[in-house]
This record gives structure tokens, C-alpha cells and sequence, in this order.
């Protein structure tokens, strides 16, 4: 039992911080996509350029951009897989209130219209699973506020950059750049939110899975 218990808590740690390089990621793609605006920007007042300068900042943004979208791959991968994990400790302690089927925890994230609501009621019943039984409620600010962001980077936010990339001048640049800062921001802000939700749901499932089994023990000891 102790295995099991370890293996939620590594996910955890391993979820938060392959978040954490996705938020560094984002930012280092955002300075280098800056980088090549300014470039654009002051390759006309030069007399003489041989394009070696917009070349390193093309594949400076380049590179970081593969990066940015492996990163994102990656970190909704451990996502999921934290999520199962979640399941597994919530169905110990409450099964019967989990509403959806364990496949959920994939299929949510990629049924249209069911991106919309599913993963948000996964959470939801994992939330109140973490919770003591006389006090079980489905979701919290935290949780609205997550979702609500998280949302909001599905629909504005991208992982293309390539308008950025392909821009060959500093006015198409600039536009380009707008997207990247909003895409940017909205990313970060649902990966910090995400940290949160990981981190304290973590906690929350494993303490109410040690208290279940505290109570268990209690009632199946021999009496003195």
C-alpha cells in the first residue's frame, strides 16, 4: 500500500513541474518572438546586412516554439495521467459519486463539446471525493476560476506561431506579436491555476484516503 500511496504524490510533483517549464517555455518563446520584432524593426536604418542577425532570431524563435509545443504535449500527457491516478484514490474513498466513466478522463479532453463541461465535472467529483462525507460539495472558486482560464486559452489562445515566424517585416511582426503576448499570458495563467488544483487536490485525496483506511482499521479491530 505504500507503493500505491507514493505513486499519486510523484505524479503530482512531476505534473507541477512539467507545468512550471511549460510557463518558462512560453515566456522564453515570447522574448525571442520580441527579439525578431526588434530585429525587423531595425533592419531598415541599417546600411548593411548580410541577414545573419534575422536569421539567428528566426531560429532562435523556431526552436523555441518546437520546444513550447513538445512541453504543452507533454505536460497534458502527466496531466491525464495524474488525473487516473486521482480516480483511482477517489474511487476508494466515494466511488458512487463519480459520475463519469474512468475513460473520461481522456475522452473529455478530446470530444468536442464534451471539452466543454466533462473534464471540469472529472474535477469536480474528485474534489468532493477529497472532502469529509458530511461536507461534500462538487467544486470550489478555485476550480471555477481554473476552468473559466483554462477555457478561455482553448479559444484564444495557440500554439501557432508561424504568422510570427514567417513575418518579413517589422509591421507583420508587430501584429503577430499581439497574439503571441495574448496566447502567451492566457497559458500562463491556466498552467499557474493548474499547479494550484494539482498540488492541493493531491493532498486532499491522499490525506481523506489514510483517514478512510484509519476508519476502517478502527472498526475491524478486535474489541479489548
Amino acid at each position: 500500500m505504500k507503493g500505491k500511496k507514493a505513486l499519486p504524490a510523484g505524479l503530482a510533483r512531476w505534473t507541477c513541474g512539467m507545468l512550471a517549464c511549460f510557463m518558462v517555455m512560453t515566456v522564453a518563446t515570447e522574448v525571442a518572438g520580441w527579439r525578431k520584432y526588434r530585429v525587423l524593426l531595425a533592419l531598415p536604418l541599417k546600411r548593411l546586412d548580410d541577414g545573419g542577425e534575422l536569421a539567428r532570431a528566426d531560429m532562435w524563435f523556431g526552436n523555441l516554439t518546437g520546444w513550447l509545443q513538445a512541453t504543452f504535449l507533454a505536460t497534458m500527457l502527466l496531466f491525464i495521467l495524474w488525473l487516473d491516478s486521482m480516480r483511482s484514490l477517489a474511487d476508494n474513498v466515494w466511488p458512487q459519486g463519480q459520475r463519469r466513466h474512468r475513460a473520461w478522463v481522456l475522452f473529455g479532453w478530446l470530444v468536442p463539446l464534451a471539452q466543454l463541461f466533462i473534464p471540469k465535472m472529472f474535477v469536480n467529483d474528485l474534489w468532493a471525493a477529497a472532502q469529509p462525507a458530511a461536507q461534500r460539495r462538487r467544486g470550489n472558486a478555485l476550480l471555477t476560476a481554473w476552468w473559466l482560464t483554462v477555457l478561455a486559452a482553448g479559444r484564444w489562445a495557440t500554439l501557432d506561431y508561424s504568422p510570427l515566424k514567417g513575418a518579413a517585416t517589422a509591421e507583420k511582426a508587430r501584429q503577430a506579436l499581439r497574439q503571441v503576448t495574448l496566447s502567451g499570458g492566457l497559458h500562463i495563467g491556466a498552467a499557474a491555476l493548474t499547479v494550484a488544483v494539482v498540488w492541493r487536490l493531491s493532498g486532499m485525496l491522499r490525506s481523506a484516503v489514510v483517514e478512510r483506511q484509519r476508519g476502517l482499521a478502527d472498526v475491524n479491530a478486535p474489541a479489548q
